[in-house]
């Protein structure tokens, strides 16, 4: 199991963004988009907090294990990680700000690091614990983003 919380590497991203990219005075139409689209990021993982907190499940993605729930409504009718898409969200918005291509390679790497060392780990723990319930939703739901196909609208298990 990782041991580096994703915050972590979101804050790595960030200063690999300053690096990255030539401080200069953003346009308002970026400044605009930049701000669009942390505001989504933002209510898709606050959403995400609060359907969490609602089933009263842990969300710590150290320890999935601890989890005693499968939380599909809200934000998880559309993906199964939609913390980590409100944080690639961040990171995208951050990019936008700052300008130019290289500013979105920390957001490729974050998505990299994320769907090919977290997800698996959580995955694998949320499997263990719930068995075909978690393996139900997650055939039916996307790891990042897309349409829901096998759960009824708003279906919470577990």
């Amino acid at each position: 199991m990782p041991k580096v919380p994703p915050p972590v590497y979101v804050a790595v991203g960030l200063v690999a963004q300053h690096l990255l990219a030539p401080a200069r005075r953003p346009t308002v139409v970026r400044s605009v988009a930049a701000a669009l689209v942390a505001g989504g990021s933002v209510y898709v993982a606050g959403s995400a907090a609060r359907a969490f907190k609602h089933k009263g499940t842990s969300f710590d993605p150290l320890e999935p294990e601890r989890a005693t729930a499968v939380v599909t409504d809200g934000p998880f009718r559309y993906t199964r990680n939609p913390m980590y898409v409100g944080m690639t969200g961040l990171l995208l918005a951050h990019a936008v700000l700052r300008g130019g291509l290289l500013p979105l390679v920390p957001v490729a790497a974050f998505v990299a690091i994320i769907d090919r060392t977290q997800i698996p780990a959580e995955e694998h723990a949320l499997s263990w614990s719930f068995g075909k319930t978690y393996d139900s939703y997650r055939a039916a739901t996307p790891r990042w983003l897309g349409r829901p196909s096998g759960l009824p609208r708003g279906a919470a298990r577990g």
